[in-house]
């Protein structure tokens, strides 16, 4: 199982809970979901999800994400919309996840350089919790430097990796540059030479990380693109994470065959073998999005077309003129729908990652 060795069962982990849980995913060959929640309600969606696979689950907040848990209507020209909307969201679901019964991990997605003021803060609430709790707040946090110089990139996640060692945080880190668009960050027109990482690449990156912190994860890229493209139009080539593991073990002397925690962004539309090659080679967390959007939307959707007679107004419905809809127009009714809709299809990558009922 793979609570057997974490010393957390349930709720959110923290350092070595992670790094013994993507171990034992690397070992099984399982990779876990990280979903990109905005609210309570999608929160909900993808923790009974989870726990009716029995698996553990990735929940990830972006930084437009995050200004959306705290609400369209508070200013974010400093980031502190996506500071506090992050915050709170982690602290909800800090106080919510327990009662699924299932391993969380608490993340945040993409941080390109013009955010850096986003990860400023929310590391600053990290380490006032560690303070207190003895443990950071987020399990993790993503810094994504990959349209930038490389040098630049690797040092300056090192620099912040050095800042998240001393509370054993996670950081991930992204080399390579994932195509397409996601949360206003759109890298649609990049050469697609530029959407593959070199393995030396990735061997500059452990040596240089490694030497400071075990707790790293690295998106390479092999071809990926956010969004939904129709097929053959990406061109993913997850043979080459085995090639950079390989040149990583030989040049390093590791003796893990697998010795980098590699992550897959732009994986909505992809094919299961695509999936499941890739995650035989080493990759531990798949990032879910744009297909989750689409169900949470179905069942809203398809809840307003089927009853639209009964929620044109408040009284009044094809069953008669003083029938009232509240029961059909309460926000907990068609929200709930989309629930519903979303935990089906966070349930389907489950299957596909070969993370159900690995708890």
């Amino acid at each position: 199982m793979a609570t057997s060795n974490l010393s957390r069962k349930s709720g959110v982990i923290v350092g070595d809970d992670v790094l013994k849980l993507f171990n034992y995913a690397q070992e099984k060959e399982f990779a876990i979901p990280a979903i990109n929640v905005t609210s309570s309600s999608t929160v909900v969606a993808s923790l009974e999800a989870a726990r009716d696979k029995k698996a553990p689950i990735i929940l990830q907040m972006s930084q437009g994400g995050a200004a959306y848990f705290a609400g369209k209507g508070v200013a974010n020209d400093k980031q502190q919309a996506s500071i506090a909307g992050a915050v709170a969201g982690a602290q909800y679901i800090r106080s919510i996840a327990a009662s699924y019964e299932i391993p969380v991990i608490l993340h945040t997605d993409h941080c390109a350089k013009k955010l850096l003021p986003w990860l400023d803060g929310m590391m600053d609430a990290d380490e006032a919790y560690f303070k207190e709790h003895g443990e950071p707040l987020f399990s993790s946090h993503m810094i994504d430097l990959s349209e930038e110089e490389v040098d630049f990139n690797i040092q300056t996640t090192a620099k912040y990796l050095k800042r998240a060692a001393p509370m054993k945080q996670w950081l991930e880190m992204e080399i390579g540059i994932t195509g397409g668009e996601e949360d206003g960050v759109n890298n649609e027109d990049v050469d697609n030479n530029s959407l593959y990482t070199q393995p030396e690449d990735i061997l500059n990156i452990y040596q240089t990380l490694s030497a400071i912190s075990p707790y790293f994860s690295i998106a390479a890229g092999f071809g990926n693109v956010h969004g939904v493209y129709k097929p053959g139009n990406v061109k993913l080539h997850p043979e080459l994470l085995g090639k950079h593991q390989a040149h990583v073990k030989d040049k390093s002397g590791s003796k893990k065959t697998k010795p980098v925690y590699l992550v897959f962004h732009g994986g909505s539309g992809s094919t299961k073998g695509e999936y499941k090659e890739a995650i035989s080679h080493g990759v531990v967390k798949v990032n879910l999005d744009t297909d989750l959007q689409y169900a949470y939307l179905t069942g809203i959707r398809d809840y307003v077309l089927n009853k639209k007679d009964y929620i044109m107004a408040q009284v009044g419905n094809p069953d008669g003129e003083d029938k009232p809809n509240k029961k059909y127009f309460d926000p907990r009714v068609w929200v709930r729908e989309g629930e519903k809709t979303m935990s089906k299809r966070v349930q389907e990558g489950l299957v596909d990652f070969n993370t159900a009922g690995q708890l």
